[in-house]
């Protein structure tokens, strides 16, 4: 059945450990084949299998009255929105591929995240991506960052998709291992979902879309280990992306679904058609009898398991009626994509794939995948040595800064703070017509639906110091901010989808940050009322590297799904008239933890996370949902990294206009306008409805203070100027430009 001899060695080189290949053995009565082995060392890797994480994932809320599928369940989330309509969204990694070669990683990543939306039947409106590099100073990682940009870029754009919101974050911890989030949303009609599943004994199993190559051959694997000085040997492992390619297949799929002869539908991603033929199979409770030589190539002498574990991009797999293949075959050539019937269903729970006319390799599909035969493992976790050392600041240990001026420079030009025009610039954040953000900023990004009177807002949100000081408080602070933006767009939170990116899962400190970040995803997710519909865990993050092994910093990236229930309630941050009474909604503290302020002007990297408090933070946004529904206020956004000063001039610069503040003495004024607490929201009210707004305020015995009033353009705080908005502007939009490029003494 192979050329190829197996033994306990081989199977470690494969990533199997002793335990797992004698499983294997007990699960087949016998020896496995090189095939088999190859087989089952992708479907249980990691990446494949949450051998390490799924304990600890189904202890998630995962149920809500608008979820349409449950978590795992599909190739995304599904959420009823209403108006005959669901969404479907999920954000995923691309991680180890882009720190190999970023420009293709990060294409192939956009690429597999829409083909997971639009294999269910929706199609793709939305996409956002949430990115991490290293030091900026460093070439590697500027040369890291303008391929992973320029990647989802010009593969995003081909396909035809706006990017309508995203994040962008540096630090040393991902010098060598960045991080590469990317989430796709995407509508269909509710009652027209495509599941991924293989049933009905004689339905035709097709490959359609592009031809199969060597590129990708265990991907699943290799992203399920560290990151090493000879990972740039490994460039099959990295795909190659073909946009235009994906746009036909997007066709092609949509028209099919039109003819209700799809079954089941599911994309080749990571371990490519192994993956497709197992899952599908197992959750049809069918099997598959596969002949390899009928797959479309575009190599030749691939051997069976290349095939099988070849992750060539734009693919699909489709289980459709028997009797319906000329329609089927029809469509695909009309778009003029590869349609082969290269199967058929069975009914037993087996996989057979023959290849010359010879079976090379006979396997249960259950015993492959999650739920079924793959192992799942309760790791060892403890705390970590230097949990204690950020328990142990003290602000009073920090002189206050004699020059606010200063510090402001500082901020405006810090990389985590300073306007990211560069990176988005390179994206088509308008194609389709549907962002509603695109001239009107607001926390969220705010996605247009069509002859409805709503709209969808979305974010991705996660500061990983936050959850580096401490993992369960620090991915509350991740939900909760994430809430926050789509509260101060006008939305209501729904659901969310997340991308857990950690080290090595048998690192007992490493497991214990993502034990806690779990734990406080799930706090906060009950909290909010918006249930996980599904994501990705991404772990061995980290780099082996002289030696020495870095992981990154804990990284929950939470994306997030909102519903503006009626456009005219759309609110923005931008301040819109001279004159307006500016307010903050929630309570100042005497906290400079984990800010940007902290770390970038005093150099002191540990400390925990800001002040939060869970239940204050959701009476504080349901408040807020009410000022806007009565249009009690003008502009709304959140303060986060870089403090309430960096709020203001965020919200001072879509038009121009400046502040002019008095800060509170109780409170250290670098605290004051640089710290990082929670649960709190700069608002604009007009003159002529500020006795409303006071009124409603007392009601709600809500903490909230007026600040100021907002100016032509001048930027006062305490009597004293700081200049002017359009002076901070230039250094706030260029500066990381600057920076990328290596010039104005940043590099």
């Amino acid at each position: 059945m192979s050329r190829f001899k197996v033994n306990q060695k081989v199977a470690e080189e494969l990533g199997l450990n002793q335990q797992e290949f004698e499983k294997i053995r007990e699960i087949m009565g016998r020896m496995p084949n090189f095939t088999e082995l190859s087989i089952y060392s992708v479907m249980w890797s990691e990446h494949a299998s949450y051998k390490n994480s799924i304990r600890w994932l189904k202890t998630l809320p995962r149920k809500g009255a608008q979820l349409l599928a449950e978590a795992g369940k599909e190739n995304a989330g599904l959420v009823d929105i209403g108006n005959g309509l669901a969404c479907a969204f999920k954000i995923e990694s691309h991680n180890h591929p882009c720190a190999v070669e970023p420009y293709q990683g990060a294409a192939t990543g956009v690429g597999g995240i829409n083909r997971d939306v639009f294999t269910m039947g929706a199609r793709p409106i939305a996409q956002l991506n949430s990115l991490r590099f290293g030091d900026l100073s460093l070439e590697r990682t500027r040369y890291l960052m303008r391929g992973v940009v320029k990647g989802i870029g010009d593969y995003g754009n081909s396909f035809g998709v706006p990017v309508v919101g995203g994040e962008v974050y540096f630090n040393s911890s991902y010098n060598a291992n960045p991080l590469v989030n990317a989430m796709s949303v995407g509508l269909l009609k509710t009652g027209r979902l495509i599941s991924a599943v293989a049933k009905g004994i004689g339905n035709p199993v097709y490959i359609v879309g592009s031809s199969t190559g060597k590129d990708g051959i265990h991907g699943a694997t290799f992203a399920s280990a560290d990151i090493t000085e000879d990972s740039a040997d490994d460039i099959p492992s990295i795909q190659v992306g073909d946009p235009f390619q994906e746009k036909l297949l997007l066709e092609a799929t949509l028209e099919l679904n039109k003819t209700g002869a799809v079954v089941g539908m599911q994309d080749m991603g990571a371990a490519g058609i192994i993956c497709s033929t197992s899952e599908m199979s197992a959750k049809g409770k069918h099997g598959m009898r596969i002949d390899l030589d009928k797959v479309p190539f575009r190599q030749h002498n691939m051997e069976p398991y290349e095939i099988l574990l070849s992750e060539s991009q734009e693919r699909m797999l489709v289980v459709v009626k028997k009797g319906r293949e000329n329609d089927v075959e029809a469509i695909f050539e009309k778009w003029d994509l590869n349609c082969a019937i290269i199967g058929e269903v069975i009914g037993e729970d087996k996989l057979y794939f023959y290849r010359h006319g010879k079976l090379v390799a006979e396997v249960p599909a259950t015993s492959l995948v999650l739920g079924g035969g793959a192992p799942v493992y309760e790791r060892e976790y403890k705390v970590p040595g230097y949990y204690k050392e950020y328990k142990k600041f003290s602000i009073d240990n920090i002189p206050e800064p004699e020059d606010i001026k200063e510090i402001i420079q500082l901020l405006v030009r810090n990389p985590n703070i300073a306007c990211k025009k560069w990176v988005y610039e390179q994206y088509d954040t308008m194609v389709g017509t549907n962002n509603m953000s695109t001239n009107f900023p607001s926390d969220a990004g705010l996605v247009n639906i069509k002859g409805t009177r709503s709209a969808l807002a979305l974010t991705v949100d996660c500061n990983s110091r936050y959850v580096m000081a401490d993992p369960n408080i620090g991915t509350q602070i991740a939900v909760a901010e994430a809430a926050r933006n789509i509260v101060c767009a006008g939305g209501e939170p729904i659901a969310i989808t997340n991308c857990l990116n950690f080290g090595n899962p048998y690192n007992p400190e490493v497991y214990w940050q993502f034990v806690q970040a779990v734990k406080g995803m799930g706090k906060a997710c009950r909290k909010f009322k918006t249930p996980v519909t599904g994501g990705n865990v991404s772990f061995y993050n980290q780099a082996s590297l002289d030696g020495k092994v870095v992981p990154v910093f804990p990284t929950p990236t939470i994306g997030m799904l909102g519903l503006l229930r009626e456009k005219n309630n759309q609110m923005t941050m931008a301040f819109k008239n001279k004159g307006n009474m500016i307010y903050l909604i929630g309570r100042s503290q005497n906290d400079i933890s984990s800010s940007e302020y902290l770390v970038s002007c005093h150099g002191i990297e540990k400390s925990p996370p800001p002040h939060f408090d869970l239940d204050f933070e959701y009476i504080v946004q349901n408040t807020v949902k009410d000022l806007i529904r009565f249009s009690l206020v003008r502009s709304a956004h959140d303060v986060s990294e870089g403090g309430l000063f960096i709020s203001l001039l965020e919200s001072g610069i879509p038009k121009g206009l400046g502040f002019d503040i008095t800060t509170d003495a109780e409170i250290r004024k670098d605290a004051f306008l640089f710290g990082e607490a929670q649960s709190r929201i700069v608002v604009s009210v007009a003159p002529s409805r500020e006795t409303e707004f006071i009124d409603y305020m007392l009601k709600t015995e809500i903490p909230f203070s007026v600040l100021g009033h907002v100016t032509r353009g001048e930027c006062r705080i305490d009597d004293i100027s700081y200049g002017f908005i359009w002076d901070l502007r230039k250094e706030y939009d260029t500066a990381l430009e600057k920076a990328i490029e290596g010039v104005d003494g940043l590099s």
